[in-house]
């Protein structure tokens, strides 16, 4: 089906990769922040994204974390038009579907594309709003652009290409082998219109001498009548949210040392905004690692139970597992538990679902405080400014963070470990007690995620975790660094792509010029100078 363009100021280019985890998000994060330097006024745009690790706009709507980080490499609030549908997997067969920020059903694959109208209409408005309002936006596709069987039910890659008029660079990843058939392959299943969009290649996550591969540059120009805008290295040590993907090799190589707090996440099958420990592994004095056994529990001053997008089933993962003898082991061996979200469900006495929002009935929980929880509609999705009670980690300036749930929990003989503030992020919500804590603090929980994020909140966290070990307090400014270093990585990554790709030829789509342009001298991958002047 031929989609109606979208009249609108802006300009579009779309990546779109050879498959899955071939580094579309970041490349279009870089291309953001490279067009935001220039002084473009640019956006993101995915129009469906799957992920379990997702973000609360302002508006208190839900979109993927990846849009969240494109949009900050903007330098622009995100919103939900950026990600108008976010699908979280329940199951292998069933979906959370969120439409604009807000859930709007639990779907199978069947039911949901049998919505493929409805949905896009949705995709179009949203899109047509940013188009309006910025002069540009870098537009993500998901998975592979040559997906045959699903070009019918696409509403995610082609479609917008076409309602955005859009260019198209097509991205394909070297490491996993196969990059010749990967994109030789990709184009010669496009139809003739799609392939007449595609602008160029960029071959990404390259190692070795780039030289060496200079052939294969030729070979995929001279087979594809299109130029490889790039060869685009591994950049190592980035620490940028990877939305799906957790760095288990590094996890696992990470020892335990004394003179450090040693924490371990343990790894549940549905777990869900596992970027909630990104800073906190950054930080120098942590040794941080992902944990699927109770035995990875040994040696841990700190275990923390993370979100989950099905908290009935995670928790009877653990129980099956043997966790429950291991985590009351660490706590009454003196060492610190901790639940954010579905893992502070878990860690109360019972979790209900007499509505059937994920299973139906009521499961035992874990034990360690005294909540109980209820599963509900609607989800609650908002921004938060709270003030920490927990003993030793008291702050004098509000934290920031954000709920996403489905549970009412309701609290015991425990006290609240926060102080939710009213502020204009809170509209409609009153002051309030959040979380609990048991009496020496040793356990607690809290729904709110982005504590970490928050310099003051880490660090008087960690120092207290210090104390308790008998180690003495670091200063904060090294968290404060470690904060402003995070944000630095998108300006790192932008350099990275702007020394290894041919920028011209990328802002030239936006300046109008033609197909191929001055493209064709910009290919000779000799590493261009470290340094060099950022475009003004």
């Amino acid at each position: 089906m031929h989609w109606e363009n979208v009249v609108g100021q802006a300009r579009g280019i779309a990546i779109l990769g050879t498959g899955s985890d071939v580094g579309k998000s970041l490349i279009v994060a870089g291309f953001c922040r490279l067009l935001s330097r220039r002084g473009v006024r640019v956006a993101p745009f995915k129009a469906q994204n799957m992920a379990l690790n997702s973000f609360v706009t302002f508006e208190g709507g839900e979109i993927g974390r990846a849009q969240a980080l494109q949009a900050q490499a903007c330098g622009i609030e995100p919103t939900v038009d950026m990600n108008p549908i976010l699908l979280k997997p329940e199951s292998d067969s069933r979906s959370q579907v969120v439409v604009r920020g807000n859930v709007y059903e639990t779907l199978d694959a069947l039911a949901y594309f049998e919505r493929k109208e409805t949905l896009f209409n949705i995709v179009r408005e949203c899109y047509a709003r940013l188009a309006r309002e910025y002069e540009c936006v870098v537009i993500e596709g998901a998975g592979s652009a040559a997906e045959i069987n699903l070009r019918d039910r696409d509403m995610v890659n082609w479609p917008v290409v076409e309602l955005a008029d859009a260019s198209v660079v097509l991205v394909a990843d070297i490491d996993r082998g196969g990059v010749f058939a990967q994109i030789i392959g990709t184009l010669d299943l496009l139809a003739p219109h799609e392939r007449q969009r595609v602008r160029g290649v960029i071959v990404n996550k390259f190692r070795g001498d780039r030289r060496l591969f200079e052939d294969g540059v030729r070979m995929l120009e001279s087979r594809t009548d299109l130029p490889v805008l790039g060869v685009v290295p591994f950049l190592r040590d980035l620490r940028l949210d990877q939305e799906d993907s957790l760095d288990l090799a590094r996890s696992r190589s990470v020892q335990f040392k004394p003179d450090l707090i040693n924490v371990v996440v343990v790894l549940l099958p549905r777990m869900s905004n596992f970027t909630d420990f990104n800073t906190l592994a950054a930080e120098k004095d942590v040794a941080l690692r992902f944990a699927a056994s109770p035995d990875d529990l040994r040696g841990a001053d700190v275990v923390m139970l993370p979100g989950s997008k099905n908290t009935l089933d995670d928790l009877d993962y653990l129980v099956t597992s043997g966790f429950p003898g291991a985590l009351a082991s660490h706590v009454y061996g003196g060492s610190e538990l901790v639940g954010i979200c579905g893992g502070y469900q878990m860690l109360g006495q019972a979790i209900a679902d007499p509505k059937g929002l994920e299973r139906g009935g009521t499961s035992i929980g874990l034990g360690f405080l005294d909540v109980m929880t209820e599963l509900d509609a609607p989800k609650i999705c908002r921004q938060v400014c709270a003030t920490s009670l927990l003993h030793g980690v008291e702050q004098h300036k509000p934290v920031r963070g954000y709920e996403i749930h489905m549970g009412r929990i309701s609290r015991g003989a425990v006290n609240p470990c926060f102080q939710i503030e009213a502020s204009e992020t809170l509209e409609g919500n009153a002051r309030g007690d959040e979380g609990a804590a048991s009496e020496n603090d040793l356990v607690w929980g809290t729904s709110i995620h982005g504590l970490f994020d928050q310099a003051g909140f880490r660090r008087g966290w960690l120092n207290r975790a210090r104390n308790w070990k008998g180690l003495p307090p670091v200063s904060p400014r090294e968290s404060e660094l470690v904060t402003t270093q995070l944000r630095a990585e998108l300006d790192r990554w932008a350099d990275h792509l702007e020394q290894y790709v041919s920028m011209d030829a990328i802002y030239s789509v936006f300046e109008g010029r033609s197909r191929r342009g001055s493209v064709c001298a910009l290919r000779r991958f000799i590493p261009k100078p470290a340094t060099r002047e950022k475009p003004a």
